[in-house]
């Protein structure tokens, strides 16, 4: 058979091409169809008489050896000059992997002790007031899909979406009073977290302690073995509880049992927050740098460093921001896909509270030690309300149809309003319940707080 210029025999072309569709030596698409017929003569010719005397035809056959020898020479010379090539290109690959190794380790070894030797001393790392730079490495593609695929979904649906019917109203919440009060479990009380469905509440103390507590039982459920440090964070993720400490260390826990973690920072992970696809997790810290991981996966997928360190976090509403309140006063926003700062807001002083609204368009901070909220809209980068409310704040928190902003100080619990009529903030509940952290329970039918005893109260309707 031909085909091109290479000639086989027919039943195993056939075969070949039955199984692989292409040509054996140039790969090239062929069919059955493609194939010519090379027509030999039926009569074959006689050898020349010369060639057929056994003198002769020794000659013959002692020529076709030497050629196979000599064939067989240089194939095995090539095989030997090609395995030396090969020897040498692996010693070089092994070589270059081994320099690219040892320079990143380095590199990973300087820019912790830099972040290290940053969070002793407490000052920035660059001068002149620019941002520390420092490569990272970009989000995987499924990432940045989930991410857009999550923002599009959200912010389609943000305005449209109506006030749940069981929802809390103004004059429900006007009631409030303490129904419920627990032990004192957990002293220092510097994390609240409300579990989704309304009665488990993560709670955890200065003493490096943290439980679960059920509201509706009121007794401890689970008490979660945190380790070295103490706690500074701690939030749920579906049924899992998440918990950051001051050695930068991040713990999962299902229950009472540790099913992961995370060591990105160098120094104190001074807050935890979940974006709103349940599946990536934020974290910021003393090394000026936030952090986010893959809650699926159980991996690291990239640290961005900015030029202070961050002391609390929360993810935007529609998921693609991150905000971080900095030791330097400011709110950063970040845009995660890129790990670009997108955005600053200015509040004079160490920022300890933020929390976006679910309306998506306001977020709002507090400084250490102040009375006062500063409340900023995204889209005009600029402050558009300060409530006022007389006494040091602790912790604030906007419930989820973005009616009701909850706040917490030792003096008291209290909850703003915000009427759309009039475009202003009046107080509908004011409560004498000393507390560190306040949190939303389910439905807005009560608040839950947590005082400096690791004392839990929940307020609910008369």
């Amino acid at each position: 058979m031909l085909c091109a210029r290479n000639i086989y025999e027919k039943r195993l072309i056939e075969a070949y091409i039955t199984e692989n569709g292409t040509e054996p030596i140039t790969g090239e698409t062929l069919t059955a169809e493609d194939l010519i017929d090379l027509k030999s003569p039926n009569v074959v010719y006689p050898r020349p008489p010369q060639m057929t005397s056994i003198p002769a035809m020794l000659s013959l056959f002692q020529n076709e050896w030497d050629a196979l020898a000599l064939q067989t020479y240089t194939l095995q010379q090539n095989l030997h000059q090609a395995r030396q090539e090969l020897s040498t290109a692996l010693y070089e690959n092994d070589a270059a992997v081994r320099v690219i190794a040892q320079l990143t380790k380095e590199r990973d070894e300087a820019r912790t002790a830099l972040a290290q030797l940053d969070v002793r001393q407490g000052a920035p790392a660059t001068t002149n007031g620019d941002a520390m730079q420092v490569d990272s490495a970009p989000l995987p593609e499924n990432i940045v899909e989930k991410i857009e695929n999550v923002q599009a979904t959200l912010s389609k649906t943000r305005r449209k979406r109506p006030v749940p019917e069981e929802w809390a109203t103004s004059e429900s919440i006007a009631t409030y009073t303490p129904k419920l009060t627990s032990e004192p479990y957990f002293p220092g009380g510097t994390v609240l977290a409300v579990h989704e469905g309304g009665d488990s509440v993560l709670v955890t103390g200065t003493n490096g302690v943290a439980g679960v507590v059920s509201l509706s039982e009121n007794r401890l459920l689970h008490s979660l073995k945190v380790g070295k440090g103490y706690v500074t964070s701690g939030i749920w993720a579906r049924d899992r509880a998440i918990i950051a400490t001051s050695t930068g260390s991040i713990k999962v826990f299902e229950e009472d049992q540790e099913v992961g973690s995370f060591a990105a920072h160098a120094g104190s992970a001074n807050a935890v927050a979940l974006h709103p696809s349940g599946t990536i997790l934020g974290s910021v810290g003393e090394d000026r740098s936030y952090a986010l991981y893959d809650l699926e996966s159980g991996n690291v997928l990239n640290r961005v460093f900015s030029d202070s360190a961050l002391k609390c976090a929360q993810f935007h509403p529609d998921g693609h921001l991150l905000a971080a309140g900095s030791a330097d006063g400011q709110i950063k926003i970040f845009q995660i896909t890129t790990g670009a700062e997108a955005a600053t807001f200015d509040l004079g002083g160490p920022v300890r509270s933020i929390f976006f609204s679910e309306n998506g368009i306001w977020v709002a901070g507090v400084v250490e030690g102040a009375s006062s909220i500063s409340i900023w809209d995204l889209r005009k980068t600029a402050a558009i309300a300060t409530i006022d409310t007389g006494s040091p704040i602790d912790s604030i928190a906007w419930d989820y149809t973005g009616q009701f902003l909850a706040i917490a100080g030792v003096e008291g619990v209290s909850v703003q309003q915000y009427a759309k009529a009039t475009k202003e903030w009046s107080e509908i509940l004011k409560r004498g319940i000393s507390a560190t952290r306040v949190a939303w329970g389910r439905n807005a039918q009560s608040l839950v707080t947590v005082d400096g005893d690791g004392t839990v109260t929940t307020l609910a309707a008369s």
